[in-house]
């Protein structure tokens, strides 16, 4: 699945991300990284994601998260108690 179809309040692991060189290096210097868990905290319209990631917030628009791959995180939610 794609970011941008994430849902509030669910735990994801990073797949994959299929951005143009530069930003794909940039995401992976803030921590975005293959297997890397992400909270999606809220969603603003179509794609616009608020991410917790290794400790921080981000904000991220429908033209990164339609690029990233992630699976959702059933271990971590578990862990949580939210399933």
């Amino acid at each position: 699945m794609r970011l941008c179809e994430a849902q509030k309040g669910k735990n994801y692991r990073i797949k994959g991300i299929e951005l143009p060189f530069e930003t794909e290096r940039r995401l992976e210097a803030l921590g975005m990284t293959a297997d890397a868990p992400v909270s999606v905290l809220n969603r603003k319209g179509k794609g616009i994601l608020i991410i917790k990631l290794r400790g921080t917030r981000f904000a991220l628009g429908y033209d990164i998260t339609k690029n990233i791959l992630a699976e959702e995180d059933l271990q971590k939610e578990a862990e949580d108690g939210t399933v």
